[in-house]
């Protein structure tokens, strides 16, 4: 089965500091109010085709009369599929989730019939590390720059072996539409010439931890919020709305202890005396998922330890800290006796 890099990886808990949190500071997230979800939550949308991924992002904000909003990673008009939208003082996990690994389903289809084992062997060509020229129409400067795919799988091939039926997972940034085109001047017809070949159709079905199994229409978004202020019922609108944390399940975690948390807040550096738990296989360079042991996101860093470096280290920075999300105060300052 084929899996973006952060899917394959499994890791484990070490144990630095067995410590209990107090119930008093924080809430566990799935415990916060639908206001608060609001203003703090993420929303899969399964997007349509037609609007830009900033016109969904819009179409959120205007259904859930809120004023702020963000998606992660854009989709062209015409491509449908998975579009992480989050809301209210959640917008700034979506830095989380732009350089996460992103998978499609699409169809291209050759100009010119060719062999079906021909077309696999030429696949096998497409991943790995890639250079690619971005199209002319193009959100960034037109320039060759390398992406990552980390799968390309030739899923149906049509009985006139024209039309592919595939599934891609790739870094972000790269663009599936040149990948078709690029794929068809690769393969060669009985006389050398570029077959060619073009994207059909596209749909993204996964966006870092997000896929299709949670996906929402924006009409299913709006009856719910319909619910919630016309009849008073939130349990639609809950089932919608996911809680931040969700944004970060792709990444490494490292959890502070309930002493720690206030001074992240006021922008400290995560020193190796405050992490409480933390889990295996973090190397320096890694995005990291910082928590409360309530598995309330604190921030997010880079890391500059190993994992056994963090866990039997007295002192030293384990992760310098790049956004911060929960507010100072909500873990006030403990004063040791």
């Amino acid at each position: 089965m084929s899996q973006l890099p952060f899917e394959k990886i499994k890791r484990d808990i070490y144990v630095r500091n067995l410590s209990k949190t107090d119930p008093k500071f924080g809430k566990i997230p799935t415990d916060r109010t639908t206001e608060e979800l609001l203003d703090y939550g993420i929303i899969n949308v399964d997007k349509p085709p037609g609007p830009t991924s900033h016109q969904v992002s819009a179409y959120v904000q205007k259904i859930l009369k809120i004023n702020k909003s963000g998606h992660s990673g854009t989709l062209d008009p015409k491509v449908t599929g998975v579009l992480p939208v989050a809301i209210g003082k959640a917008t700034k996990v979506v830095q989380a989730l732009l350089h996460a690994g992103k998978e499609y389903v699409g169809i291209m289809h050759l100009h010119n019939a060719v062999d079906p084992e021909l077309i696999k062997e030429t696949a096998k060509k497409f991943v790995g590390k890639i250079k690619q020229l971005p199209p002319i129409k193009s959100a960034v400067k037109r320039q060759w720059r390398f992406r990552t795919v980390y799968y390309f799988d030739m899923l149906e091939i049509s009985e006139d072996n024209k039309d592919i039926l595939f599934k891609l997972g790739c870094e972000a940034g790269t663009y599936v539409r040149k990948i078709c085109h690029d794929f068809g001047q690769e393969l060669k017809d009985k006389d050398g010439k570029p077959v060619g070949a073009h994207m059909s159709e596209l749909r993204r079905t996964k966006a870092g931890p997000f896929n299709e199994s949670t996906v929402i229409p924006l009409q299913d978004l709006a009856d719910a919020y319909h619910y919630y202020k016309e009849e008073n019922n939130d349990k639609y609108l809950r089932k919608l709305i996911q809680t931040l944390e969700n944004g970060v399940s792709h990444l490494p975690k490292v959890w502070v202890l309930d002493t720690t948390v206030n001074t992240l807040c006021h922008g400290a550096q995560l020193k190796v005396p405050g992490i409480s738990k933390l889990e295996t296989k973090i190397e320096p360079e890694d995005l990291v998922a910082i928590m409360t042991l309530k598995d309330e996101l604190v921030a997010f860093g880079i890391a500059k330890m190993r994992s056994k470096e963090m866990l039997n280290k007295e002192k030293g920075i384990a992760v310098k800290i790049e956004r911060v999300f929960m507010a100072p105060g909500i873990y006030p300052k403990i004063e040791r006796a």
